[in-house]
């Protein structure tokens, strides 16, 4: 769990209606949880997602919340998927040795991560260079790396799809045996209390993209009886999304997913 400022979080959305749902701290912040997604064939264990590692000094940690302790890598792990490379999806790729070095938290697995997003991790825009860090970016360099594109299949039933209204390059993964379908939209639907079409984050770098992939995103996912999970919220791990009659997107009915 970390948290982060409740108005960037929602952006445009006031906050007489975001803090009924997230009960903001005296400084404004709500809590979020970085929730991985591990996926496990039997023969290859990916994992979704890193969360925010465990390099932080006193004054980010202070700012930020982070739990305090040691990053604990999970065994078995054969790929690591970076969904983007924003420090609350990517800060446990890595850690600190005691001589101010870095090194892999996960050195034998391979690493996949769009070819959009690690050009825009490493030269990253004004407005993003806070979140995207070198110590989470460039080590992976040392890693066995695949760069993907949109729509790139990492194996039978797992598919990674390109968005671009977050951060450019972010990819959502889309994990299916052919009867049922897990979606791990990432920063695209951070929180359940983000399914509205209008309810989007201050931090995305263009509103009127994601809004346009969330529509299409949503659509799918009620046509097709998705599982969504959502990365960031404390509660609601994921479920089924639908439409009331007003046509507003909604949470239907949550689900009940195995955590390690």
């Amino acid at each position: 769990m970390f948290r982060l400022d409740g108005g960037a979080m929602f952006g445009s959305v006031p906050k007489a209606l975001w803090s009924r749902m997230c009960v903001p701290d005296d400084e404004n912040r709500i809590l979020m949880a970085t929730r991985s997604l591990v996926i496990d064939d039997g023969d290859r264990r990916f994992l979704v997602d890193v969360g925010c590692g465990d390099k932080w000094n006193g004054k980010t940690r202070a700012i930020f919340q982070f739990e305090e302790g040691p990053y604990r890598p999970v065994p078995g792990v054969t790929d690591v998927v970076l969904t983007h490379l924003h420090f609350d999806h990517a800060g446990g790729v890595s850690r600190f040795l005691s001589d101010g070095g870095l090194a892999l938290n996960y050195p034998d697995a391979r690493h996949h991560v769009s070819r959009a997003n690690l050009d825009n991790a490493s030269n990253p825009n004004p407005r993003e260079r806070a979140s995207y860090l070198a110590e989470n970016v460039q080590v992976l360099q040392e890693s066995d790396l695949n760069l993907i594109e949109d729509g790139e299949v990492l194996c039978p039933g797992i598919t990674l799809h390109q968005s671009d209204g977050h951060t450019r390059g972010l990819c959502w993964v889309e994990v299916s045996d052919g009867g049922e379908t897990l979606a791990f939209p990432a920063d695209l639907i951070p929180l359940s209390h983000h399914l509205p079409l209008a309810y989007h984050m201050g931090y995305d770098m263009c509103a009127e993209k994601i809004l346009t992939e969330k529509a299409a995103f949503l659509s799918k996912a009620v046509e097709e009886r998705w599982t969504v999970v959502f990365e960031h919220d404390p509660s609601v791990v994921g479920g089924n999304v639908g439409q009331d009659e007003s046509g507003r997107f909604r949470l239907m009915t949550r689900a009940e997913i195995p955590e390690l």
